[in-house]
């Protein structure tokens, strides 16, 4: 791991996921939580202030950065909210099969290198009536934003730890075995090529 991916990285992802348009999207998914929760890609905490602590019985945090998993263990002990980290990637998650009833994922499915299998691990580890909530960017609806997006995808990929500006999020979360019940697409503030949001919510089929 060189020096920008394990100090100067972490740093300027809180930074720029900190942001106050990013906590509004947050406030709206995160809320929904319910009973054992498993958040993937949980970076610096900062959805833990959104969770509604009457209804989490057990949070579990999948973060492999060590300096973000600091960061969201000082945040979740200022919350009273008991969290457990792994530090494994999404693509291998040490859960019993179908134990959680709500797996969280917001502004991490871009950076995930296997996204397919990731997926297909979220489905195994969810319960038959648990709830996959979401709040990704990804692949915007207009052909010319898409042409940006795909030509800026490798250099930015590179700055950006694994950020995918081009990935279909819907597509992926219903061809790993989804249902999607709720979806909302919007642009947020900010380049159209960096700023598509999917939000929703999805079941295993």
């Amino acid at each position: 791991m060189s020096l920008y991916e394990k100090h100067i990285l972490p740093y300027l992802t809180h930074l720029v996921c900190s942001g106050k348009t990013f906590d509004q999207k947050r406030s709206v998914v995160v809320p929904d939580a319910r009973g054992d929760v498993l958040e993937i890609g949980m970076g610096s905490g900062l959805n833990i202030p959104h969770y509604e602590q009457h209804n989490i019985r057990q949070l579990i945090g999948l973060e492999p950065s060590e300096a973000l998993r600091k960061r969201a263990q000082t945040i979740a002990s200022k919350t009273g909210i008991p969290l457990k980290l792994i530090s494994n990637g999404a693509e291998d998650i040490p859960l019993e099969n179908k134990s959680m009833d709500t797996v969280l994922i917001t502004f991490a499915m871009c950076t995930i290198p296997e996204i397919e299998t990731a997926l297909n691990e979220i489905r195994r580890v969810l319960k038959k009536d648990g709830q996959l909530l979401f709040c990704e960017h990804g692949l915007a609806p207009e052909t010319r934003v898409q042409r940006w997006q795909n030509r800026l995808n490798p250099v930015w990929k590179k700055l950006a730890g694994g950020c995918n500006l081009n990935r279909d999020i819907p597509s992926l979360i219903q061809e790993a075995g989804f249902k999607i019940d709720e979806i909302e697409n919007q642009y947020m503030r900010g380049p159209k090529a960096l700023t598509y949001i999917y939000r929703g919510t999805a079941s295993v089929k």
